[in-house]
């Protein structure tokens, strides 16, 4: 997985509430067993008509926005407990999804596939969608090490939770495997002592 430390990026607006994992990505998509080609499937029946066109009033087909940050409302990966829903959303290119509220599942999966969940504030995320509607140029700083998150256009800027291993992945750009293996030395000198012990 890409390292993750700080970021800053223009962002796409999504203020739809209750947004649930089917229509992150679909089950007739769901035959995969592997990441590869998710993100071209994320939302798709928004993003598509029924012969495969772009909808133009989609946001995700609206060149005005662009970015590796999804700004999204309220209850955001809602549903079933698909990981292929973080896979879509991390296929598409995002490093990070803003919401006032996750869906656990959700967020977890996020987490274990390096895309990273931040839980703002109702007050936060609506300043953040008013900064983008007046200003789609508008960027958003993410600094992963400090928890903290900022609107450059108004300076607001908010500390956000994370749980402090799933944190340094991120930052070291390990899955749960690699984190493992990168503490194999330790892992053989513990257990070489603790045989000893017996």
């Amino acid at each position: 997985m890409e390292k993750f430390k700080t970021i800053t990026s223009t962002y796409i607006p999504l203020p739809i509430e209750n947004v649930d994992t089917d229509q992150i990505i679909p089950a007739r998509f769901l035959k995969a067993t592997n990441k590869e080609g998710f993100g071209d499937n994320l939302f798709a029946d928004w993003r598509y008509d029924k012969s495969g066109n772009p909808k133009p009033d989609f946001v995700l087909n609206n060149s005005t926005y662009s970015g590796t940050i999804l700004v999204a409302g309220k209850n955001f990966g809602s549903g079933s407990s698909r990981e292929h829903a973080a896979w879509a959303v991390s296929g598409y290119g995002f490093r990070a999804v803003v919401s006032s509220y996750f869906a656990d599942i959700f967020k977890n999966n996020s987490l274990n596939n390096g895309l990273l969940p931040v839980v703002v504030s109702p007050e936060f995320l609506s300043d953040l969608f008013e900064s983008i509607h007046s200003d789609p140029k508008n960027t958003i700083t993410i600094d992963l090490e400090k928890q903290s998150i900022t609107n450059n256009k108004t300076g607001k800027t908010e500390i956000f939770d994370i749980n402090s291993y799933k944190k340094e992945c991120l930052i070291q750009g390990l899955d749960d495997i690699d984190y493992l293996l990168s503490k194999k030395d330790k892992i053989e000198e513990y257990e070489k002592n603790r045989i000893f012990q017996y």
